[in-house]
C-alpha cells in the first residue's frame, strides 16, 4: 500500500504545476484536488498497516498549528462562509507537508519528487507555448499568452520555481533522458514565462537564472562559455518569435518600480493595512480580506504577509515567519549544489510573494515540504544526499549514483 501512495504522492506533485488547467469542475474539482484526494484515500491505510509514522518535525508541527489557527480564526471571523472555504483549502494544500514527510524517505525519494515537479512545468509551459501558438491568440492579437484555465501571473511564478530544480536535476541526473528533461526545460520555461508578460514573473525570473547560472558553472568555465552562447541564442530567437507588445508591457518595469502603484497594488496594500491595524492580534478571519477590504470577489491581497496578517493577525503572522525560518534552517544543513538550489527557490518564492498571495498555493506547500525533507536527509543520510546531488554532473549509463539504490531496490 505505500507503494501505490508513493505513486500517487508524485502523480500529485506532476499535476500541481498545471492543477487548473484541467477542472472537472464540481465536485472533482482540478488535477491536484484528485490526485490528493486518491494520495489521502491511499495514505491512511497504508499509514496504518506499517503501524507508525516518521516523527514529525518542527516544520510539520508549525504548519499545524498554522493550519488550526486559521480554523480557529472561524469563530472570529467577518465572513464565516469564505473562512470555512479557506479551511478546506488549507487542509489540501498544508497535507502535503505531512505526507511528503511520512512517504519519501531517501535521497532518491526526493530527487524522484523533483523529476516530478520538472515534468509538471514542462506541462505547464507546453500548455502555454499552445496558447501563443493558437488561432485564437493569433486572431485576437493578444499580448499575454497563459495555459488555460490559468493565471498569467501564478503560470510565471509556478514556470520561476521550475528552474533551479531543472538546474539541480542536470547536475545530478545520469540517465541521457533525465538530463534532456532538465536540461530542455530551462529555455522552455523561461520563453513561456516570456509570453506570460508577467513583470513580477519576469524578475523573479531574473533571480532564478542567476541561480541556475551560479549553479551550473561552479567548478567548470567551460559551462559559462557555453550557457552564454546558449543564452545568446534563445534572446534572439524569442526576439523575433515573442510579440513585440509583450516586451514593451515588461519593458515598463522600471517605470512601475519608480513611481507607479504596482497595477493597483498600492490601493489594495493601504487598504489591506487599514483592515490589519484594526485587529492586529487575531485579525478577521481567513478569507477575510476581500470582504473586509472592500475589493472585487474575483480580487486577492497581492502580498502573501499582508494577506496572512489581516487574515489571522499577528498571530498567524508569527507562525507563518516561523515556518520560514525553519525552511532557510533545513537548507543551510544541506550542502553544494542541493542547498544553491533549494536557496535559489526560496528567494524566488520570497521575491513573488512580495506581489502575490501565495499562502494558498500548493507549490508553496509543496517546496517547503521538500526542503524540510532535505534538512531531515542532511542529518540522517549527508553522505548519500552528497552524492545523489553532487556539484559535477554524473556521466555513469547506469541511471544510479555510485554507492547509491534507487527505491525498492537494495544497495
Amino acid at each position: 500500500m505505500r507503494r501505490v501512495a508513493w505513486f500517487l504522492l508524485l502523480l500529485f506533485a506532476f499535476a500541481i504545476p498545471w492543477e487548473y488547467s484541467l477542472d472537472l469542475g464540481a465536485p472533482l474539482g482540478n488535477a491536484a484536488r484528485i490526485a490528493g484526494f486518491l494520495l489521502l484515500l491511499a495514505a491512511i491505510p497504508a499509514i496504518l498497516h506499517r503501524g507508525r509514522f516518521h516523527t514529525p518535525g518542527s516544520t510539520q508541527w508549525l504548519v499545524l498549528a498554522f493550519f488550526f489557527w486559521f480554523c480557529c480564526s472561524y469563530f472570529w471571523s467577518i465572513d464565516p462562509q469564505a473562512t470555512w472555504g479557506k479551511m478546506r483549502a488549507y487542509f489540501q494544500e498544508t497535507m502535503i507537508v505531512w505526507l511528503v514527510w511520512e512517504f519519501a524517505e531517501s535521497p532518491a525519494d526526493l530527487r524522484a519528487l523533483l523529476r516530478a515537479w520538472v515534468a509538471g512545468s514542462w506541462v505547464l509551459a507546453a500548455l502555454t507555448l499552445g496558447n501563443f501558438a493558437s488561432p485564437e491568440a493569433v486572431a485576437t492579437e493578444q499580448i499575454r499568452f497563459v495555459a488555460i484555465g490559468q493565471d498569467p501571473n501564478d503560470v510565471a511564478r509556478f514556470l520561476d520555481l521550475g528552474f533551479p530544480m531543472a538546474a539541480l536535476l542536470l547536475l545530478s541526473e545520469s540517465h541521457w533522458s533525465g538530463r534532456l528533461l532538465a536540461a530542455g526545460y530551462l529555455p522552455l520555461g523561461l520563453v513561456a514565462v516570456l509570453l506570460t508578460a508577467s513583470r513580477g514573473g519576469f524578475l523573479a525570473a531574473v533571480v532564478a537564472l542567476l541561480g541556475c547560472g551560479i549553479l551550473l558553472v561552479q567548478g567548470n568555465p567551460r559551462r559559462a562559455i557555453a550557457g552564454a552562447l546558449a543564452l545568446s541564442a534563445v534572446a534572439t530567437a524569442l526576439w523575433f518569435v515573442v510579440p513585440h507588445e509583450t516586451f514593451e508591457r515588461l519593458s515598463t518595469i522600471a517605470e512601475q518600480l519608480r513611481g507607479g502603484d504596482l497595477n493597483q497594488r498600492m490601493n489594495i496594500w493601504s487598504a489591506g493595512w487599514h483592515a490589519f491595524v484594526q485587529a492586529p492580534l487575531l485579525g478577521r478571519g481567513a478569507g477575510s480580506f476581500v470582504a473586509v477590504t472592500g475589493l472585487a470577489p474575483i480580487d486577492t491581497a497581492h502580498n502573501t504577509a499582508l494577506s496572512i496578517a489581516v487574515g489571522g493577525g499577528l498571530c498567524a503572522l508569527f507562525l507563518a515567519t516561523a515556518i520560514l525560518a525553519l525552511a532557510v534552517r533545513s537548507i543551510l544543513q544541506t550542502q553544494g549544489a542541493l542547498r544553491l538550489a533549494l536557496a535559489t527557490a526560496l528567494l524566488v518564492w520570497m521575491v513573488t510573494s512580495l506581489v502575490a498571495s501565495v499562502e494558498e498555493s500548493r507549490t508553496t506547500w509543496l517546496l517547503l515540504a521538500l526542503i524540510a525533507l532535505a534538512g531531515r536527509l542532511a542529518v540522517e543520510e549527508p553522505e548519500t544526499l552528497a552524492a545523489c546531488f553532487p556539484t559535477t554532473r554524473q556521466d555513469s549509463g547506469s541511471g544510479l549514483v555510485p554507492g547509491y539504490a534507487e527505491r525498492g531496490q537494495q544497495p
